[in-house]
């Protein structure tokens, strides 16, 4: 990436685009970084010789993609700070809060370019899911920056509606919960049947992890590769039996929806003058 790099906010998902982008080749004297804990931004200077500073504005300063890494709660502020020095260059927003429109952020930053983004836990082992929104004044080569930098922590795709986000939100950028979740449940039921801790543990990790690549790998959808894994009469129609029986479809179709509106409130609450 040849151009210059400003994030603003430099907890887990900074740190892992940095490195991301590192690996790729981006000199890191083009990346600087803006955050109010010292130690954090020493931790970054060190582990990768980045620019970094506690002012906001002077970290902006002269770059042309500036990403938003910062709590939904913060994000009114931070831009209203970043705004004067925004008035006179306009460079790439890109925003990875959840929650926070396109139109509030293009209104907060002066009416500059703004990408708004989903990405999700697992970019910080380099294989999150990142999907992107762009506002109607991002040009191609925008559009093809914002994916640059988004793929450096792992797979990109673009939306055409930005209601869409809401979703992905409940979907992907919520979704690494539900997988722990069951990755637990299945752990603390191994000891239960009397397996230890350690053999109940990667059984269960493994499982997940090589479920996830064959659903990954393969053509079919999901639901021939479970039927394909169930035999008639067998010990996974028992399972599942018990599953459906509890209706645990509309339990997770209820839990999703329910991140989804959570995720449009918070687009209201946020964005509210």
């Amino acid at each position: 990436m040849a151009h210059s790099l400003c994030l603003i906010g430099g907890g887990n998902m900074a740190r892992s685009l940095i490195g991301g982008l590192i690996a790729r080749g981006t000199d890191a004297a083009r990346i600087s970084v803006a955050d109010p804990i010292a130690a954090q931004l020493d931790s970054l200077q060190k582990q990768f010789g980045v620019r970094v500073s506690t002012n906001n504005a002077d970290a902006a300063r002269g770059a042309d993609v500036i990403v938003l890494a910062v709590k939904p709660q913060d994000m009114r502020s931070v831009t209203a700070g970043l705004a004067p020095a925004l008035a006179s260059r306009r460079p790439l927003i890109i925003s990875i809060a959840a929650g926070i429109r396109t139109s509030d952020l293009r209104r907060w930053c002066g009416g500059i370019p703004v990408v708004r983004c989903m990405p999700n836990r697992p970019a910080l082992q380099g294989c999150g899911m990142t999907a992107l929104f762009g506002s109607s004044d991002v040009s191609a080569a925008g559009r093809a920056l914002a994916e640059d930098i988004l793929s450096a922590v792992g797979a990109t795709l673009w939306l055409d509606q930005e209601d869409q986000l809401d979703a992905v939100t409940a979907l992907s950028g919520t979704g690494p919960a539900y997988f722990f979740l069951l990755i637990e449940m299945l752990e603390e039921t191994g000891i239960a049947l009397g397996l230890s801790t350690e053999v109940s543990r990667k059984l269960a990790i493994e499982t997940a992890y090589g479920s996830g690549c064959m659903a990954r790998e393969a053509a079919e959808p999901a639901a021939t590769l479970r039927r394909q894994v169930t035999s008639k009469g067998g010990t996974t129609e028992a399972a599942l039996k018990v599953l459906e029986g509890q209706n645990v479809r509309a339990i997770f179709a209820a839990a999703i929806t329910a991140a989804a509106n959570r995720s449009t409130q918070l687009a209201d609450e946020f964005g509210a003058d």
